[in-house]
């Protein structure tokens, strides 16, 4: 499959330090594409520039890290414009869910050589907020917010190991009133993630096993406790794709999460606060590219 106009979005502000504008000059020199580069501004929306390229463009093309790449696709959902992802962050998670070249140069020979398919996900939405990845609150959203920037820049994922350890120690169970496709549930973790992927963004680990982009359903994954036990034993279940006791695992498309009291969440990369959270599936709504 070929494109003839590509617009490719830069976040300058990516997690990996590499000369990507020289990479895409030196891989689209002789294309024969027609190319449109725009960096991102402090001050700009990502989501409105893409919604104006897509408007005379075959593929828009996002490079960043995952906060760069929800951010800039919220504009294609619902559309017939698929997105390319050039994987320019810490982790890549979606990138990496995708089996998408983690190498950017790679990334890009496939736009250029046509050597892709296109592919329908899902996205999820929370309190009107269109997310490509999760919700996570507790543990798995203070390993994100603690990690220390520069720490980051440094060691990249094994930053937020340092910082899951802290977290950890420190974590307080939490009561969360669940409403699953209507069903009300009572249940109490220490960490607990609303997810459309199911890739941890480390290697080929998953968050739990059977959890699909693409399958019309949101996954509700519960961490009973941050005891020694059930921290062994969420890890090996990762780790050997298997469900255990110490995680709650379901599937609905409708969610509604109500909590004790004002909370921080994490929206893939975005911080918020609420004490309710709405969310919901949007089946087969964004169309991407992945290899052959």
């Amino acid at each position: 499959m070929k494109t003839g106009k590509l617009f490719i979005l830069i976040n300058p502000a990516a997690g990996k330090n590499e000369p990507i504008l020289e990479t895409i000059n030196e891989v689209f020199k002789d294309s024969g594409l027609e190319l449109n580069v725009h960096i991102l501004a402090e001050n700009e929306d990502p989501a409105a520039l893409v919604s104006e390229a897509a408007q005379n463009t075959d593929v828009v093309a996002i490079y960043g890290g995952d906060g760069s790449v929800t951010a800039a696709s919220g504009a294609l959902i619902g559309t017939d414009t698929p997105l390319a992802i050039i994987p320019g962050g810490t982790a890549n998670v979606m990138a990496k869910e995708l089996s998408i070249p983690q190498d950017a140069e790679v990334a890009l020979r496939l736009i250029r050589d046509g050597n892709y398919q296109l592919k329908r996900i899902d996205t999820g939405v929370v309190n009107d907020r269109p997310f490509l990845l999760r919700v996570n609150l507790g543990i798995m959203a203070s390993m994100i917010t603690e990690t220390d920037p520069e720490l980051k820049d440094k060691l990249g994922q094994f930053a937020y190991g340092l910082a899951t350890i802290k977290t950890i120690r420190e974590a307080e169970p939490v009561t969360y009133q669940l409403m699953l496709d209507g069903e009300h549930i009572t249940a109490t973790g220490v960490s607990l993630t609303i997810t459309n992927s199911g890739s941890l963004g480390i290697g080929d680990l998953q968050l739990q096993p059977g959890i699909s982009v693409s399958d019309g359903l949101l996954d509700v994954v519960l961490l009973k406790d941050a005891g020694l036990t059930s921290v062994i034993k969420a890890a090996g279940g990762s780790l050997l794709g298997r469900e255990t006791e110490a995680v709650c695992h379901r599937k609905a498309k409708t969610i509604t999460v109500t909590l004790p009291e004002r909370q921080t969440y994490l929206c893939d990369d975005c911080e918020d606060q609420a004490t309710q959270l709405s969310l919901h599936i949007v089946p087969a709504s964004l169309t991407v590219i992945v290899p052959c």
